[in-house]
């Protein structure tokens, strides 16, 4: 029986393709409005890959040198949208020499002669507005030296692309993928000639877009920094493209840009790379930093949440906070149970992690990735703080339920630093237990104080902790604090197993010790990075202990050993830029 989701889902699909074969009657425009200017930046390593024949996309490695990417099999979804939504045009350019625009020609035409009259599963908004944007982008890179009927081609299929976006746009969903449908409807209208009626209607549903998704601390009802990254791209690519073509920025286009940098600029670590929390990465190289100074804005986020996080930092450290309720059920297919996680980087080295999303290594990995255990936080009786729920029928994944609805913070001045309190009621109903979480970052930046607590604090929690612990046989519920370590990290059990220390590549020596009241154990850890072949091997520091009352405390610091220097030359080169070497 076809369900009201998969009868939706088929109609979309069928609507698109309806769609996309109704444009093929689109004539030709037959030049630019004006000479576009390239906006995307893209990675000259991951071009010459492209070159060699090793076609990397969504985690997934083909190696097939001499074919075109269009012969080759798909291993799943995310792979063949990554082809037809043509981002590796950005790579390809990076590049730029003579061979490898050959080869962007030869790709580009090789898709409009197999799916340019709207066959393919390239047909969808989303997906049209992000090619539409690297075709423009990357027009003069890709029509250099070509024949002149390679160049109608090119014009047709941008007309009838564009036709398809105008009549397909709203179906997206919201967020990312209807940012990136207008962008690119936006980018097409203001470009090409004879389609400047569609840039307006375009111009004023982003606005619209903007004040709806875009709530007041600049964030995104997902709370994915990545996804708010490359949202904040989007809308800087549109309202220069605006510029550049007279037209006016619509006020509350303007207003989410200058709400979102100060938030960009609050979830970016001392590395400039982005926190990792509810499925994002650290962001594509080079994108946070063009895409804060494309915006002009230069205000910082005040004390307080930003999209739900906190940031402190001191010296050469950052701390980041997931300081909120996880995403609301609607926007939490890639939500995690990361609450009260947080992540330290000392200079340009991630020192404590959560693992990251494993989106790219499979439903499993996807899975263990969500899960409190993968987070730098505390984990009770093996619960996460959040369960997952059915999956979604369009996407097949699984929403957050159960998860935290009171998440109370205050952030405040130590004596000799800044100072983080937190609390949320993820384990109440299960468990009667809240977790609490202090931590306090001295000025220099050189140490932090760390405090968790689990507290049964009404009588009714108090009843539920007493079942429990007659179910557990009066021996107290087990939990377990972890620590997970940046695979580049070198750890090891110090000072007769009391202690662990922690050296990084710039020369840096960390070290973490606890009140001694719990067992502390360096086991194996996973390091899930967007773009590699294959999770990382790392570490992560446990403290596990059992609750045996209404109130539980732990103690525990990080500290830079007194032998570091307090400023180090760090010369050593990253090991991350590239994964085929997994």
């Amino acid at each position: 029986m076809l369900t009201p989701a998969g009868f939706s889902d088929r109609m979309a699909r069928f609507l698109n393709h309806w769609h996309a074969r109704r444009a093929t009657r689109a004539t030709a425009v037959t030049a630019f409005v004006s000479a576009p200017e390239p906006r995307t930046i893209g990675s000259f390593a991951r071009g010459r890959q492209l070159v060699a024949g090793n076609y990397l996309f969504a985690g997934s490695l083909i190696e097939a040198p001499g074919y075109s990417i269009w012969d080759l099999r798909a291993p799943d979804s995310a792979y063949s949208d990554a082809l037809h939504g043509f981002a590796w045009l950005d790579d390809l350019a990076a590049v730029g020499d003579p061979a490898t625009r050959t080869l962007g020609q030869e790709w580009l035409w090789g898709w409009i002669e197999r799916y340019g009259r709207g066959s393919g599963p390239g047909w969808t908004p989303d997906l049209t507005g992000r090619r539409l944007i690297r075709w423009i982008n990357h027009a003069l890179f890709l029509l250099r030296g070509s024949e002149q009927p390679d160049g109608h081609a090119f014009y047709l299929s941008l007309a009838q692309q564009t036709q398809f976006l105008s009549k397909r746009w709203h179906a997206t969903l919201p967020g990312l993928p209807r940012f990136e449908a207008l962008t690119g409807l936006i980018y097409a209208g203001l470009s090409l000639e004879g389609m400047e009626h569609l840039a307006t209607p375009a111009i004023d549903a982003l606005a619209q877009e903007c004040a709806s998704q875009i709530d007041e601390q600049g964030g995104l009802p997902t709370r994915n920094p990545e996804e708010l990254l490359d949202v904040f791209t989007l809308l800087t690519w549109a309202a220069a493209a605006l510029e550049s073509s007279d037209k006016t920025t619509p006020t509350a286009h303007l207003d989410a840009i200058e709400r979102i940098a100060p938030t960009l600029r609050t979830l970016r670590h001392s590395d400039g790379a982005l926190a990792r929390f509810h499925g994002g990465g650290r962001g594509q190289e080079g994108w946070l930093d063009h895409a804060l100074a494309a915006s002009g804005v230069k205000t910082r986020q005040a004390d307080g949440l930003s999209m739900g996080y906190v940031r402190l930092s001191a010296g050469r450290t950052s701390v980041i906070v997931d300081a909120a309720a996880p995403p609301k059920p609607e926007a939490s297919l890639n939500a995690h149970a990361s609450t009260l996680a947080f992540e330290l980087t000392s200079g340009r080295r991630p020192l404590i992690v959560n693992c990251g999303s494993g989106v790219s290594f499979g439903i499993e990995w996807r899975r263990a990735g969500r899960a409190t255990p993968s987070h730098s936080t505390l984990c009770l009786d093996g619960y996460s703080s959040a369960r997952l729920g059915d999956a979604d029928r369009a996407s097949s994944r699984e929403t957050l339920v159960d998860a935290p609805g009171h998440v109370p913070i205050e952030i405040s001045h130590a004596p000799d630093g800044l100072r983080f309190q937190g609390g949320h009621d993820g384990y109440l109903k299960t468990h009667g237990l809240t977790h609490a979480r202090q931590l306090e970052l001295t000025f220099d930046g050189r140490g932090m104080a760390g405090e968790d607590m689990l507290l049964a604090m009404e009588d009714p929690a108090k009843r539920v902790f007493d079942r429990v612990m007659d179910m557990k046989k009066l021996s107290g519920v087990p939990y377990d604090i972890r620590f997970h370590l940046h695979p580049e990290v070198d750890a090891a059990l110090d000072l007769g197993g009391a202690a662990v220390s922690m050296a990084l590549k710039s020369g840096e020596i960390w070290v973490f010790r606890h009140d001694g009241t719990q067992n502390l154990s360096l086991e194996p850890s996973v390091f899930l990075e967007k773009g590699r072949l294959k999770p990382r091997a790392s570490q992560q520091i446990v403290l596990s202990g059992r609750a045996l009352d209404y109130a539980t405390q732990v103690r525990w610091s990080l500290s830079k050993a007194q032998e570091t220097a307090i400023g180090i030359r760090d010369l050593a080169r990253d090991a991350r830029a590239m994964p085929f070497d997994d």
